[in-house]
């Protein structure tokens, strides 16, 4: 090791108390973390790419230091869902500090990249006070019947009001409108359910009209929109 002039003058001095790092809780334990291999939890890291055109949300998996599952969920750029099909193939076997000095191809990636590393490493997982954490493909159970994310898509104007697109539970069929023409529910259709049965054998045309549903004051409403059309 170099040292400066004026640090190789200086008398030795013991160092006092050493009680190495603070604990942090994981997957029902209290751990000491000194080194990456000692980290284990599931999060969520959100990130951005640097225009701001498109969203990520990262899922991980960690169990010892290395990364056993990922979900990359992407929103609002194109070319970012195939930047999100080739981090999920490099993420897996990875530990967490290969993982944040890795190029996983598009900003927004990196960025919750980044931010899962920072609540894995403090503690703040999902699983934090989860005795042996989750198994191993745990990150699918948000995504519900049909493996589909789920997506909130609405649209406004100051002349036209507003529209909804997308809700959870699925593409928004019409609106149902009251007498001031203000939203009271709507017709829905669970895309995932409904490709699910459709792939399975069921007729297109059954497998739709069972996965349509509705909420709110649907039924009776004085107008129907279609969000899209009109």
């Amino acid at each position: 090791m170099n040292l400066t002039n004026d640090v190789e003058r200086m008398c030795p001095i013991a160092k006092g108390p050493n009680h190495g790092p603070a604990p942090i809780p994981e997957e029902g334990k209290w751990v000491k973390a000194t080194q990456i291999s000692d980290i284990s939890g599931l999060s969520h890291g959100i990130g951005w790419c640097a225009p701001q055109q498109g969203g990520c949300k990262l899922t991980l998996n960690v169990k010892n230091g290395i990364i056993e599952e990922a979900l990359v969920e992407t929103l609002g750029c194109s070319g970012m869902t195939h930047s999100a099909a080739m981090a999920a193939e490099i993420l897996p076997k990875k530990t967490l500090l290969e993982a944040l000095n890795t190029d996983l191809v598009c900003d927004a990636i990196n960025v919750a990249m980044r931010e899962i590393f920072l609540q894995l490493v403090y503690g703040r997982t999902q699983t934090a006070f989860s005795e042996n954490g989750l198994p191993i493909g745990s990150s699918l159970d948000d995504l519900g019947k049909g493996l589909r994310s789920q997506i909130g898509t609405m649209f406004g104007t100051s002349v036209k009001g507003v529209r909804y697109l997308e809700m959870a539970e699925g593409y928004v069929l019409s609106l149902a409108l009251d007498d001031n023409d203000e939203v009271i529910g709507y017709k829905f259709c669970r895309v995932g359910k409904m490709l699910e049965e459709i792939r399975h054998g069921s007729d297109p045309k059954e497998a739709f009209e069972k996965n349509v549903g509705t909420y709110g004051r649907y039924d009776g409403a004085a107008k129907y929109v279609d969000p899209r059309e009109e």
